[in-house]
């Protein structure tokens, strides 16, 4: 007796069509998993290249906006985001009572930059003290004779010094006011480091550091001061500022390096470390690291594993990713001490994260 081949034929094509169906359905990619972080303006352009390049790689995308530190503090507390961006470190307390891990991600300038058409493309050089004078209002002129005196031979316009500060609270400003208050007198007695000064006399502002650049390309006469990163990509005239011997330094990936290597920050891992006006020779003196925050105790290992697994990849990259950024990337003897606080993560279903 012959087997039916019709049936037989009918009953392979519909294995094979059940089989060609499961294959695409695996073969679909997964549903875009997206990971939302919020804080630093600081380090913006940085997070934005690395997650461009992370969802490139792996499909999940990075949302971080850049609403500045205090926010980015703020809402990691709250658990509103996966991680928040700081520049302004925690303290063990705050750490501990916010059931929060601090990671430091990459090392950046405060460099101050002004907009003068008569000096377009020059580079003009202050020392701290004077720059102290000039954002404390004391100095309100740019032909004032201690800026004459800096910089001999540059014919400086007698115009107002515009200064243009930051509306929002904000790491960079604290960084940027720490260094005057420890370099000027005056700043320090009449205006003090603070995320949001009450800055004397009349000023203009703007949120973030976008914000700030924005505003300074508008106004002639003005002086603000931004991250590196903005010089670099937004062609700003910046301002050369005197070492701790009284030599002039320019911001550069170089400089940065070099303050961070002196600091404790690198040497023994303490975040809260001076990284300001540091004394080795030739480096730039308001280098500033900043920071992520992380649920150290979520719920669920998966809450918090997207989140990690993106910082680790972007640290694996190196100085691949980070090189002719603006910024510098991290010393591998400290990215090694990082991942020793990433383990410290205690999801409270008992899994481990698992960060590759």
């Amino acid at each position: 007796m012959k087997t039916p081949i019709r049936p037989l034929r009918g009953f392979l094509l519909l294995i094979v069509l059940w089989a060609g169906l499961a294959a695409l359905a695996w073969s679909q990619p997964p549903a875009t998993l997206v990971v939302q972080g919020a804080g630093a303006t600081f380090p913006e352009d940085i997070y934005s290249i690395w997650a461009e390049r992370y969802q490139a790689v792996t499909g999940t995308q990075i949302q971080y906006q850049a609403t500045g530190s205090g926010d980015g503090e703020r809402q990691i507390k709250a658990r509103l985001v996966a991680f928040g961006g700081t520049d302004t470190p925690l303290t063990p307390q705050e750490l501990a009572e916010h059931r929060l891990i601090q990671v430091p991600t990459v090392a950046g300038a405060v460099v101050p930059v002004f907009n003068l058409r008569a000096l377009a493309g020059r580079r003009l050089q202050l020392s701290g003290e004077v720059l102290g004078e000039m954002f404390s209002g004391r100095i309100e002129r740019w032909n004032d004779p201690r800026i004459v005196a800096l910089n001999p031979g540059v014919a400086l316009p007698n115009l107002p010094v515009r200064r243009i500060v930051r509306s929002d609270t904000s790491g960079t400003t604290h960084a940027f006011t720490r260094y005057l208050a420890l370099v000027s007198r005056t700043f320090e007695t009449e205006v003090g480091a603070s995320r949001l000064p009450r800055w004397p006399g009349e000023v203009l502002s703007a949120a973030g550091n976008s914000g700030v650049v924005k505003l300074l390309q508008n106004t002639e006469g003005g002086l603000t001061y931004v991250g590196y990163d903005r010089v670099r990509s937004q062609r700003l005239s910046s301002i050369s500022l005197q070492d701790t011997a009284g030599r002039p330094v320019q911001a550069s990936e170089a400089s940065i390096l070099t303050a961070l290597r002196a600091s404790d920050v690198h040497r023994t891992g303490d975040d809260s470390a001076n990284t300001l006006n540091m004394s080795a020779p030739g480096s730039w003196p308001i280098v500033m690291v900043t920071f992520l925050l992380f649920d150290a105790e979520p719920a669920r290992a998966s809450d918090v594993e997207p989140a990690m697994r993106f910082l680790v990849w972007s640290f694996l990259q190196g100085d691949r990713l980070v090189s002719g950024t603006g910024f510098a990337p991290l010393p591998v003897l400290l990215q090694a001490r990082l991942f020793a606080r990433l383990m410290q993560v205690r999801p409270r279903d008992g899994r481990a994260v698992h960060l590759l």
